[in-house]
């Protein structure tokens, strides 16, 4: 009698799964529908723990439960799209890499009399004033044109507004100096009592979009584009969307930086790049063919 009982507790669980997983898919169509965002292709863990975030910020026990406050709530998807969105990011993030962009990558852009760079997934906007710096320094920054974007318009506000709390600032200035930067990190800001605001010179060079790897097209004619930690919350077929759209937008020569775990290694678009350095799989450099 046990085995029989443990058998159908295993079977319980199955089930429990089971229909657990039917709700999310019918609250990811819902999501779809109304608002147009196709969640179906995020990495099922990532996923899956982002929704039972929101199941309980929302205070439900089962997911099918959200499927109204989809159709109903106008402030809800809103809220869910906080759950989504992948805002883990600071200021020169993997010096080390930054540190290869600026002795190994920059100076190839400067052969060019006008640089059109693409930020994919600028969350907050750190990392693309991070760039902005490397460029001033390198006297390119007047040359360029910054495009940075995410599917988040709550993260796109924070980076426009290029406010940042002071309390970061000494991890900040660590890993600027580690990436090789030239002066003080306050430089590049003023301060009010709790706040770091960067200078205009650096906003004024970025263009902040919308632009959702799960609908929209590429950017033309990128001699740099980032993509750095997202592709990672992609399951294979959305990463292979987006990596498509990535390729698309950088010219023949132009350049490819990635997060330090990620790599274009078992991909469609492996063969169109070449790595800028051979035990490096960060950073890439398209093919001319």
């Amino acid at each position: 009698m046990a085995e029989y009982a443990e058998i159908d507790s295993e079977s319980r669980l199955l089930l429990s799964a089971e229909i657990e997983q039917l709700e999310i898919d019918l609250f990811l169509d819902a999501v779809y529908k109304q608002y147009g965002y196709d969640f179906r292709h995020y990495a099922k863990p990532s996923l899956h723990r982002r929704i039972l975030n929101c199941l309980a910020r929302e205070k439900k026990q089962h997911v099918s439960e959200l499927i109204p406050c989809i159709l109903h709530d106008e402030y809800f998807f809103d809220r869910f799209l906080q759950d989504m969105s992948v805002t883990v990011t600071s200021m020169f993030r993997d010096p080390k890499l930054f540190r290869l962009l600026k002795e190994r990558v920059i100076p190839k852009l400067s052969t060019y009399s006008s640089i059109n760079i693409w930020h994919a997934g600028c969350a907050t906007g750190e990392e693309v004033y991070s760039l902005a710096i490397l460029l001033e320094e390198a006297g390119l920054l007047d040359r360029c044109r910054i495009y940075a974007t995410d599917y988040n318009n709550d993260s796109l506000k924070s980076a426009r507004a290029a406010i940042y709390s002071l309390s970061n600032f000494n991890e900040y200035q660590r890993n600027y100096t580690l990436c090789g930067g030239e002066k003080k990190l306050s430089h590049y800001y003023r301060t009010n009592k709790t706040s770091a605001i960067f200078s205009p010179t650096l906003r004024d060079k970025i263009i902040f979009a919308h632009h959702n790897f799960m609908k929209d097209g590429a950017f033309a004619q990128m001699h740099l584009v980032l993509c750095r930690n997202v592709l990672i919350y992609f399951d294979s077929s959305l990463k292979e969307r987006a990596l498509k759209v990535l390729n698309e937008s950088i010219i023949p020569r132009g350049f490819f930086m990635m997060g330090d775990r990620e790599s274009l290694e078992c991909t469609n678009e492996l063969g169109a790049f070449e790595r800028v350095l051979e035990d490096v799989n960060s950073i890439y450099r398209k093919k001319l063919f």
